[in-house]
């Protein structure tokens, strides 16, 4: 078979150039013959994407699953760490310590203790004092002193166990073994000690005008102390909460003040004039 002959031809003069003819076996398959228009950017002759166009589905795809994530909406607020070493961390060893050496394992400790920490929850102890304290003193501002430490107990758990624990997230102290008897297990932070903060919060309300003040601040003393024996609590939670709790009492003190009932006045028995008889006697006796 004879090959075909690319030897170029010389146009006449003013004719046009004709390009050489390009042989078959130099295309190659889907390229363009001559005087055909260029294929267009699109897949690949094979089905695939060119590699720019699958790098960037790629990219959209991974931030599409990176939006739909729950976790990069969760807002985290922002938080102080205490220190885990120090002072701080020596004082609640040697607290700890002095309990377990004195107090914890013995039964009548324990009972006052467990005992103390769970009518402490939620603050039961103190509403029912004060209750008992309003139905007690019935004077003109028993109704304003119930409601002030209702209303208050109510705000300062909200504060505590809201905003500031989140600012403070601290880990509970570990109690290794059985506890001699049930407790409820928070799962907030261990800093400040709600118990501690309601509890001198508390007494800072009952103590205007009521002669059993220093009772209501040892009954303080035992409910924050007991969540150091129970090892719900470091003793710096306690001290801090005890802190907080007594500054939020006497700031509600001021802006909801008890004025005190002045004693009434004592009432006057009215005597009746009597009639004068001496001067009868004497002339009788004249």
């Amino acid at each position: 078979m004879r090959r075909p002959d690319t030897t170029p031809v010389t146009p006449p003069d003013g004719a046009p150039e004709r390009p050489a003819p390009v042989p078959a076996a130099t295309l190659h398959e889907g390229a363009p013959a001559a005087g055909e228009p260029a294929a267009t950017a699109g897949p690949a002759p094979d089905g695939r994407l060119g590699p720019a166009v699958a790098r960037t589905t790629a990219a959209l795809a991974s931030s599409a699953n990176r939006m739909a994530d729950p976790e990069r909406w969760k807002w985290v607020p922002p938080s102080i760490a205490l220190p885990e070493d120090g002072w701080i961390v020596d004082f609640d060893q040697v607290v700890d310590r002095w309990f377990s050496e004195r107090l914890r394992g013995r039964p009548v400790p324990d009972a006052v203790f467990y005992a103390a920490s769970a009518v402490g929850d939620h603050g039961l102890v103190w509403l029912v004092i004060a209750g008992i304290q309003a139905l007690r003193r019935r004077d003109a501002n028993w109704r304003r002193r119930l409601v002030r430490a209702s209303a208050g107990l109510g705000i300062e758990s909200a504060l505590v166990n809201g905003p500031v624990k989140w600012m403070f997230r601290r880990r509970r102290p570990v109690h290794d073994g059985p506890r001699a008897l049930y407790l409820r297990q928070p799962r907030t932070s261990s800093f400040p000690s709600g118990h501690a903060t309601a509890a001198f919060f508390a007494a800072a309300l009952l103590r205007d005008d009521d002669p059993w003040w220093p009772a209501y601040y040892g009954l303080a003393v035992i409910v924050a102390a007991s969540r150091v024996h129970v090892k719900i609590h470091h003793a710096s939670d306690v001290v801090g909460g005890a802190l907080l709790g007594a500054l939020l009492g006497e700031l509600t003190r001021q802006m909801v003040p008890i004025r005190p009932v002045a004693a009434p006045a004592p009432r006057l028995a009215l005597v009746e004039d009597e009639p004068d008889t001496s001067s009868a006697v004497d002339g009788e006796r004249g």
